[in-house]
């Protein structure tokens, strides 16, 4: 690690202490009322003279959206919608919690958010998804890449001990290693040393290893897959925008739908049930198909585990200036899941990614051992689950089970181990077993909880993953868009040769070419 502003990293096992319990009491950040004021940065500084000059923006309700509205002094005022339902944006600002961040920051504070990622001793939170661009080479060139694959005339191509210090980086974490990691790219699947990086994840004990892919290679060389499985990978993320043949020509240049299917059907061959359908939502171009895409994950349940839909981010090879026409946030994606399903998966049905911190931080104490929290900004994402039954039909978790009861009992069962009650533990399991009584559908609920209650892992969470699909709606920011109190609460990190741990926006939108510029060597 050459950067003289990245610090040693400790390595050792973390596990909870006594004096260290009170920092996990459960607490929240007060709901902000609108109109506030946070930090963005000038879009055209960026895009014209790659100055990330920092600029106060002003969030507030205008027809029942919440805007952003923000102005530089050079380059004028710039005005876009931060979320599209704004009685939907308040009620999730209700399960916002605070996070315990690195211990074990990379960089400095000198010159303030976003020029001292890395990650600086100001970011909230810690890294829950560690990604690592293997390449950017890729196999096509979509014209919506947030990554701007093989536009240019130069190649990043990690070496092997670069991957490897990137690897050790994410999983020396403190006080909680990164517990999944993400190859990615370009595409990662054109690198042949692919297989061998997985096995490297799988050594340093990595419990979910993941690849984002096109599918391309994985359809043409099923016994690919089996490589990979073996190796270690357990999810892949498909690159999957529709099941008609518009979106593809559009969004990525030809008609991919044969090769999703092949990519699908090996990933059957290989024996991976982990497979992450990852649409790229444009409105106009397929923000119509989203019920569709729904259903065919559930026709393909015996492989699908989760749908995790991305709201187009205008940076990367995107045409800025069609962000208006192509603009679509994470509430109308919501809301056209709803008509397109007709209400059977409704907007109530869906919960802030956030809320889910308890979940992490409560099993971490019931097991003695720092665990990863499933928190980040209230806005970053929002998700729901689908309980399934053998003839593909599906009710919402929201019909399951109380999720209100639930996170007040993860929240209980903290606070009991933060203030250091006599006989915590006995007293949290007695708590998870008295909330059985608000479990709607026992018959789907119930052995998951006992699973929980003898092991205590993620490991008994399987039995829950098999019985559901995931919907998860991420919507990354751009230039236009980009709000600094989200970034200091970003779970998706980039690891960097140079030894800096990324938040993801701030990666793809300010560090990226600066990180590959470093580190590229010229094509051929």
């Amino acid at each position: 690690m050459s950067d003289k502003n990245v610090e040693a990293v400790p390595r050792d096992p973390v596990v909870h202490s006594e004096e260290g319990l009170s920092r996990y009491r459960i607490s929240k950040h007060k709901p902000k009322e609108l109109p506030y004021s946070t930090s963005s940065i000038c879009p055209t500084c960026l895009l014209d003279n790659e100055d990330i000059r920092v600029i106060e923006a002003r969030i507030y309700r205008e027809d029942n959206q919440i805007m952003m509205s923000k102005e530089c002094p050079e380059h004028g005022k710039f005005v876009d919608v931060y979320w599209s339902d704004a009685d939907m944006f308040e009620r999730v600002m209700k399960y916002w919690y605070r996070t315990v961040g690195l211990d074990n920051p990379r960089t400095k504070s000198k010159e303030g958010c976003p020029k001292d990622c890395g990650q600086c001793p100001e970011h909230l939170a810690h890294t829950a998804l560690g990604l690592i661009d293997v390449t950017n080479r890729c196999n096509l060139r979509c014209p919506i890449c947030f990554a701007n694959a093989a536009a240019t005339n130069r190649i990043y191509e990690p070496t092997d001990e670069q991957i490897k210090e990137m690897l050790a980086n994410l999983r020396s974490n403190l006080p909680i290693p990164s517990p999944a990691v993400q190859f990615a790219g370009g595409e990662p699947t054109v690198s042949d040393k692919l297989p061998k990086y997985v096995r490297w994840a799988n050594e340093m004990g990595f419990d979910h290893i993941i690849v984002a892919t096109n599918g391309i290679r994985m359809a043409n060389n099923p016994e690919y897959v089996t490589e990979l499985r073996e190796a270690g990978m357990n999810t892949i993320y498909l690159q999957f925008d529709g099941v008609s043949e518009k979106p593809y020509l559009e969004a990525r240049g030809r008609d991919l739908r044969d090769i999703k299917n092949a990519a699908l059907d090996s990933c059957r061959r290989a024996h991976l049930d982990g497979v992450v359908l990852v649409p790229t939502i444009v409105k106009g171009l397929n923000d119509c198909e989203l019920g569709d895409i729904v259903r065919f994950g559930i026709e393909n349940r015996d492989i699908v585990r989760c749908i995790n839909i991305q709201p187009v981010s205008i940076t990367g090879r995107v045409d800025h200036a069609e962000r208006n026409r192509m603009r679509i946030t994470t509430p109308e994606v919501i809301i056209n899941i709803e008509k397109q399903t007709e209400g059977k998966i409704s907007r109530d049905d869906w919960y802030p990614v956030s809320s889910m911190m308890g979940v992490g931080r409560a099993l971490g104490l019931l097991k003695g051992v720092p665990t990863v929290e499933l928190h980040a900004h209230f806005a970053c994402g929002m998700a729901t689950f689908l309980f399934l039954d053998d003839d593909g039909s599906y009710i919402p978790i929201t019909k399951v089970v109380n999720l209100e009861k639930l996170l007040m009992t993860l929240e209980d069962i903290c606070d009991l181990y933060a203030e250091r009650k006599i006989l915590r533990g006995l007293r949290a399991k007695l708590k998870l077993l008295g909330f059985t009584r608000h479990i709607k559908k026992k018959s789907y609920m119930k052995p998951i909880i006992t699973s929980f209650l003898k092991r205590g892992s993620y490991s008994s969470l399987a039995a829950f993953m098999h019985r559901v699909i995931m919907l998860g709606v991420m919507h990354f920011q751009d230039p236009y868009n980009l709000d600094l109190e989200r970034v200091q609460h970003c779970t998706i990190n980039y690891a960097t040769p140079d030894g800096r741990i990324i938040p993801f926006c701030t990666y793809n939108n300010l560090h990226r070419n600066g990180v590959e510029g470093k580190f590229s060597s010229r094509a051929e």
